[in-house]
């Protein structure tokens, strides 16, 4: 909102206006924003849902500690997505169509976890929601991020068009960042189903390559698959940091520390010198994302003051859902879904263990006449509990693998 005051402020003459041009500037004011509000708005709603007895039932699954959280606040995520929101609705340009569809990803699953919580907690049903819900909305939200993404004119890559074509177009290139930026480049701009992939030296994988064998529609086709795509990448990321939400902080610090990864890797794809240099697509109007991801650090860094061990409060599925599906479909707009097993790997784990540890399970239950199990409890993080570590050691030591990944996200950049 306050971009297009002080934008409408420069036209008027008004000295200083310009500043919000910047999206720098932007950035850094959405990450202090957002840090008020979950540190400072934080407080207030954990009394209020501790006024409204909002505590969470634990279940007896002998681990240790586990019985000094019984009714700990929970539902804190709306803490966290106010956090992002209203830095979100105050800085950034609400005309763009990625904001406009990470604003929707965050209300979604939000609302999807919300319910979840409600559920739990009001209506008194450990069950919660019930899962086939769960996926509907998570597919519901992979078709309206893949559909958007395939019928926005706004969505396009910018490829540079080689000196022996005809007919180059000029580009202004005008990203945002700062005004020596701004330069005149034979480029084009194009739809394209074209993502990064990391460690190889053609480094780009082209969807409409899987539909070649239908000629003139492959394109169409290329579409199809990368909806598909963003439905399982949306429905795994979300249910995986959902697993990952059960010791204090960790889901919270994991999600900070691929907020800080996606915000670098938006911030070279919608720069055009940097993605230049680097060899990466470069996306006209994704470096607006830079704003939106500086309010989710923010809001996760903050609400890391309230969820760390001991926890004050506890995050729900209203902040594991959110959390996930943001950082999915943020990699998705900006072509890096195949990264995502590298720097969601925490993520990734916590799903596998408790896939094999049901699937091992079933399997000896069929094959001996009991079951086994591969570890001493799913998910993985509560396989540790299992063997005596400290809880926060685990967490602790979850970050640093996660911060590994995260820093060998980047350097695929340039390891090819």
């Amino acid at each position: 909102m306050l971009y297009h005051l002080f934008d409408y402020l420069q036209q008027l003459g008004v000295p200083g206006a310009g500043i919000f041009r910047y999206i720098t500037f932007r950035s850094a004011a959405a990450i202090i924003l957002s840090l008020l509000i979950a540190t400072v708005v934080g407080r207030y709603v954990i009394r209020f849902l501790r006024r409204q007895q909002v505590g969470e039932e634990i279940r007896d699954l002998g681990l240790e500690g586990q019985a000094s959280k019984q009714g700990t606040p929970t539902m804190g995520g709306v803490i966290i997505l106010l956090a992002i929101i209203l830095p979100v609705l105050l800085f950034a340009r609400l005309d763009n169509v990625y904001i406009q569809l990470m604003l929707i990803t965050t209300v979604w699953l939000g609302l999807i976890g919300f319910l979840d919580d409600y559920i739990k907690i009001f209506k008194k049903d450990k069950r919660g929601l019930k899962g086939r819900f769960k996926i509907f909305g998570q597919i519901g939200l992979g078709l309206i991020v893949g559909v958007t993404l395939y019928v926005s004119d706004d969505v396009v890559i910018r490829e540079q068009v080689p000196a022996t074509e005809t007919g180059v177009v000029l580009s202004n290139v005008d990203d945002g960042f700062s005004r020596e930026d701004t330069h005149v480049v034979p480029a084009r701009d194009v739809k394209s189903t074209k993502t990064t992939v990391p460690f190889f030296k053609n480094n780009q994988l082209d969807y409409a390559w899987f539909g070649a064998f239908a000629g003139k529609h492959a394109e169409q086709i290329g579409w199809i698959i990368f909806v598909i795509v963003t439905i399982l990448i949306v429905t795994a990321v979300s249910n995986g940091a959902n697993l990952t939400d059960g010791l204090d902080g960790l889901a919270t610090g994991t999600s900070a520390i691929a907020g800080v990864t996606l915000g670098i890797l938006a911030y070279v794809s919608g720069h055009m010198v940097y993605a230049g240099y680097l060899n990466i697509m470069y996306i006209p109007n994704s470096g607006e994302l830079v704003v939106f991801i500086s309010a989710f650090i923010g809001a996760t860094i903050g609400f890391l003051w309230y969820n760390s061990y001991p926890a004050q409060v506890f995050m729900g599925d209203t902040g594991s859902l959110s959390l996930g599906g943001i950082i999915a479909v943020f990699a998705i707009v900006i072509h890096k879904e195949l990264l995502i097993p590298i720097l969601c790997g925490i993520f990734l784990m916590e799903n596998l263990s408790v896939v094999m540890q049901v699937s091992y399970f079933k399997y000896t239950r069929r094959r001996f006449g009991a079951g086994r199990r591969l570890f001493l409890m799913s998910p993985l993080h509560h396989h540790y509990q299992k063997k005596g570590l400290p809880e926060a050691k685990i967490v602790t030591r979850f970050w640093i693998v996660g911060i590994a990944l995260a820093v060998l996200t980047i350097v695929t950049l340039k390891i090819r």
